[in-house]
This record gives C-alpha cells, sequence and structure tokens, in this order.
C-alpha cells in the first residue's frame, strides 16, 4: 500500500528529471572545422567551488557565480602562443552573444602578473574581457586541465557540458551556431 503512495512523487521525480535533461538542445551536428574537438560529455559533469582572482583588488568570485547563464571558460597564459592566436576569437564570440544567457570568462592560470594579462590584452586589442587569475592553478588543477589552452563549457545549471583542448576559432560559424543553439531558448 505504501508503495502505491509514493508511486506519483516517483514519476513526478522522473518526469522533472527527463525534463531537465532535454533543456540542454542537441548540438552534436552543428560541430564543425575547429568545433570538432568540441568534445561533448555524456552527462554533466560537476566543476569545481575553489575561488579564483577578480583582478587586481577585485576579490575572489567561484564559478557559481555564473549560474543561469552558459559559461565559456577558457584557461589561458600570457605566455601561451595559441592562445593568443585564439583570444580576439573569444572576444568576437562574447560581443556577439555576451548577456544574460551567455559570458566567456577568461582565467588565466599560473603566473600571469595583473601588468603582464593588461598589456596581453592591450596588444590583442581586447576590452571586454575579464582579467580573471588562478595564480596557484587551484581550479585547474581540480577540473583537470593539463595543457593551455583548454575551454570549457558550462550550462545554467553551473554543469561540465563540454570540452575542447587546443585553441579553436571561437567565431566561426559554428561555433556561433552552437553558441546561438544554448541560448535561444532562454
Amino acid at each position: 500500500m505504501r508503495l502505491f503512495r509514493l508511486l506519483p512523487l516517483y514519476m513526478a521525480l522522473a518526469l522533472c528529471a527527463n525534463a531537465a535533461l532535454a533543456e540542454t538542445p542537441d548540438i552534436t551536428a552543428l560541430r564543425d572545422g575547429d568545433m570538432k574537438k568540441l568534445a561533448l560529455h555524456e552527462a554533466p559533469q560537476p566543476v569545481s567551488a575553489l575561488s579564483f582572482s577578480l583582478g587586481e583588488g577585485a576579490g575572489t568570485g567561484t564559478l557559481a557565480e555564473f549560474k543561469g547563464k552558459y559559461v565559456l571558460l577558457n584557461f589561458w597564459a600570457t605566455w601561451c602562443a595559441p592562445c593568443r592566436k585564439e583570444m580576439p576569437t573569444l572576444s568576437a564570440l562574447q560581443e556577439e552573444f555576451g548577456g544574460d544567457s551567455f559570458q566567456v570568462v577568461t582565467l588565466a592560470t599560473g603566473r600571469n602578473s595583473p601588468a603582464g594579462i593588461a598589456k596581453f590584452f592591450d596588444e590583442a586589442g581586447i576590452s571586454n574581457l575579464p582579467h580573471y587569475q588562478d595564480q596557484k592553478q587551484a581550479l585547474a588543477r581540480e577540473m583537470g586541465i593539463l595543457g593551455l589552452p583548454i575551454s570549457v563549457l558550462i550550462d545554467p545549471d553551473g554543469m561540465e557540458i563540454a570540452r575542447l583542448i587546443g585553441d579553436a576559432d571561437w567565431h566561426s560559424d559554428s561555433a556561433r551556431d552552437i553558441i546561438r543553439t544554448l541560448t535561444q531558448g532562454m
């Protein structure tokens, strides 16, 4: 008898779980060119709760602060040549899609001085991306970042749904189609 009383509860939970899974659009077919390197996870994975520096004198933040929007988290360094090549495309993606439903978050990991980060962005003509830092690489280590650049796609629930190792043209038609598809229902 107790089983019959709990059955509606279990059914409701199952329906809600399936509805949550259905919220992330399938972007598999949109991957072309550099975006073929975007490895989609079978199931969303948790991201680190560790804090990172928001820049000189700005305090610290966490990835949880970006819940409610898709985030493209890019791990990079000032000394990284592929990062220098990729950064303008991340800036263009932020320019086009940045807002309430999407954010590019750049996180300089390792020894990157605030002055070096500012110089890097100035030389690349970038003014719309954050100067966040993971000086001791704690967040990068916890998230399994073994090289640079690496970009992690995070859903509005704060879960990692995909990862791209190496540089990419993040303002290509394929990348823009992926972000547009993910954010259009928000």
